[in-house]
């Protein structure tokens, strides 16, 4: 399994090193949107990753905010994740851009007038903030490992991660983690703000009603809840030591995301409903596009079956046991792609004017898009980059000790 499971990411390396490397020479002459569809994967996957990080932050908050004992041991791990698919979600949007190389600008030149501009700085201080909490989280381990380790790169590594502060006492253990309490209470709002926020850049757009609701941000945060948790919910299952403890973690999260699963489907059956029964007819052109149109598979198969139904099923049910709350967990997250291409696209394929479409022809002005190869390798690199460090950390950090 864990050959098949090496062949698989050495793949998924191999075809994302091309698409980089396809990226730098060919700029977006690769993409498959143009000029009225100005956002595709790359925007759905940043979105995506970055509802992971806020999820899975949000969760950790339950141990260092409000001091959930029977989740304490999963605390750094879930930070360790918000952190690795923050800069999944950063590398992918920089990916995305026209120019890559003036991406600084925005911390030099901001204009806070432009929500954009608030989101950057927002995902600036809020990496910083995960940064330290992560640090101060594994400190006392660090040190543990600096002194236990073996000579060698490692022990170095460790060494150097310490700071010079060889200090684990317990007063010194009690204030790191007043420090982490006190930079996770910050990072709440914080987390709250960025992503809600990720979800007020659509809903602002009064030229996509599909996009223009006050709900689109609260979607957002229920969403990024229920896969970050899904994601966490699927490592333990799958990664942590056999036996009463992973399976007394796998039973409390089971419930947690099951929770959140039914209220993300619930406010989604009410975002849905609500302008079909309305009749609201320039909003509903999106929406029967996501339903009966060209991405009815997304919604149906992708989303419903395999991201909501099946996990479902596997969730209420008794006899599923650690390994089908763990393949209920790994649905649940991978496949809440399809929600954030469902949330960009559809909204982007309906002209704005009626006739438009055929106002102007030019390969570059059409209402249609579907992800080109090119822009699935991006993801692929992403993915395998991701992973990499997920691993690396895991063998190396005391991210689960």
């Amino acid at each position: 399994m864990k050959k098949l499971i090496f062949i698989l990411w050495l793949v998924l390396l191999v075809l994302g090193v091309i698409g980089v490397w396809e990226r730098f020479i060919f700029e977006h002459k690769l993409v498959g949107y143009g000029s009225y569809v100005p956002w595709g994967l790359g925007v759905a996957a940043y979105i995506y990753f970055i509802g992971l990080s806020a999820g899975a932050f949000l969760i950790s908050a339950l141990v260092y905010v409000f001091g959930v004992k029977r989740l304490e041991a999963i605390g750094k791990l879930a930070l360790f994740l918000a952190l690795i698919t923050l800069l999944m979600a950063l590398v992918c949007i920089w990916f995305d851009i026209g120019h890559m190389e003036r991406a600084w600008k925005i911390w030099l030149s901001p204009n806070f007038n432009s929500m954009m501009a608030w989101m950057v700085w927002l995902y600036s201080v809020y990496f910083v903030l995960l940064l330290g909490e992560t640090y101060l989280a594994m400190r006392s381990d660090i040190v543990w490992l600096a002194e236990k380790q073996p000579a060698g790169l490692l022990k170095l590594i460790f060494q150097g991660l310490t700071f010079g502060s060889r200090d684990v006492s317990e007063p010194a253990v009690a204030r790191d983690r007043r420090k982490v309490r006190v930079l996770a209470a910050i990072g709440v709002p914080l987390a709250l703000a960025f992503h809600g926020g990720v979800g007020s850049l659509f809903a602002v757009v009064g030229a996509k009603p599909y996009w223009h609701t006050s709900l689109m941000p609260i979607l957002f945060l229920t969403g990024a809840l229920t896969s970050g948790g899904a994601l966490l919910t699927s490592v333990v299952c799958f990664f942590w030591k056999k036996g009463e403890e992973q399976r007394e973690l796998a039973g409390i999260l089971a419930k947690i995301i099951l929770g959140l699963l039914c209220f993300d489907l619930l406010l989604e059956f009410v975002e849905i409903t609500i302008p079909l029964w309305g009749n609201m007819e320039y909003h509903t052109q999106s929406l029967k596009l996501v339903l009966s149109g060209q991405y009815w598979y997304v919604f149906w198969i992708f989303h419903l079956l395999l991201g909501s139904a099946i996990p479902l099923a596997l969730l209420l049910s008794r006899r599923a046991g650690v390994k089908g709350i763990g393949i209920a967990g790994f649905l649940i997250a991978s496949t809440f792609l399809s929600v954030r291409l469902n949330i960009v696209i559809p909204a982007q394929v309906v002209p704005e004017l009626k006739g438009l479409e055929s106002a102007f022809i030019e390969p570059h002005l059409v209402f249609s898009y579907l992800p080109s190869f090119h822009e699935w390798r991006l993801v692929f690199f992403i993915l395998a980059f991701g992973s990499a460090l997920f691993y690396a950390g895991w063998k190396i950090l005391p991210v689960h000790k």
